[in-house]
């Protein structure tokens, strides 16, 4: 599995951090637990959290960087793509993760990277926090971003 040799997700204080939730629609079930656990670290770290729903995971940058530059602290990006019988799994894929490292990039704010690619359904239920899930994807990206959030914001001041 591939959790293994996951950091733990210590308690860091979040407090006045603002996050946007990026969240893709496709593949309900999945997308609903990837959901549910990014809420629930953003209320466990203390932070403040907005939901924005897209279709799907190819519109995920340019929506992520638009938040970040309207004054979220911090983006966290889920989303669910499940191989098929087409190149297509590897374009959206490719562009999610490209077009996403790029926005953190630019905009010199953190994402916390939430998408899944899967090559069957049961590999994402078993990451989506659900309660028969073996790990929870959705917390570890809310808790990534905020954690960096929280260590640029010290960085700032440091500086």
């Amino acid at each position: 599995m591939s959790g293994a040799g996951a950091a733990d997700r210590d308690q860091v204080d979040g407090s006045g951090i603002r996050v946007a939730i990026i969240a893709g629609q496709w593949h309900d079930e999945i997308a609903a637990g990837l959901l549910a656990g990014a809420q629930r670290e953003v209320e466990r770290l203390g932070a403040t959290a907005d939901v924005i729903p897209v279709p799907g995971s190819f519109e995920l940058p340019v929506v992520a960087k638009t938040a970040l530059e309207a004054g979220f602290d911090a983006a966290v990006a889920l989303g669910v793509i499940i191989r098929g019988g087409t190149p297509h799994f590897e374009y959206v894929s490719d562009a999610a993760t490209s077009g996403l490292t790029r926005v953190a990039i630019d905009t010199g704010k953190p994402v916390g990277f939430g998408v899944l690619t899967l090559d069957d359904e049961q590999q994402g239920l078993d990451r989506a926090g659900l309660p028969d899930s073996k790990e929870d994807k959705g917390a570890e990206a809310a808790h990534a971003a905020i954690s960096t959030a929280v260590t640029l914001r010290t960085l700032r001041v440091l500086a």
